[in-house]
């Protein structure tokens, strides 16, 4: 019968496979390109996005209560 220790184990050779294997140099080149390319890109973070869509929503409202003024 399989047991709990059977899967640990299990996991932690696989586990140690995959960072003395040519995947794991694969992963870690392939993270430092996609960052390279994000990098050229003129993105921003979720924090910044949230700031400015608020920011946004304000300026908006402001120009519709100074419209309604008129």
């Amino acid at each position: 019968m399989l047991n709990a220790k059977f899967f640990e184990e299990m996991s932690s050779k696989l586990s140690e496979a995959v960072a003395n294997s040519p995947a794991k140099d694969f992963e870690k080149n392939a993270r430092a390109l996609l960052a390279q390319g994000f990098s050229k890109l003129d993105l921003v973070t979720r924090e910044e996005f949230e700031v400015l869509a608020q920011r946004l929503e304000k300026l908006e409202a402001r120009l519709a209560a100074l419209e309604a003024q008129r």
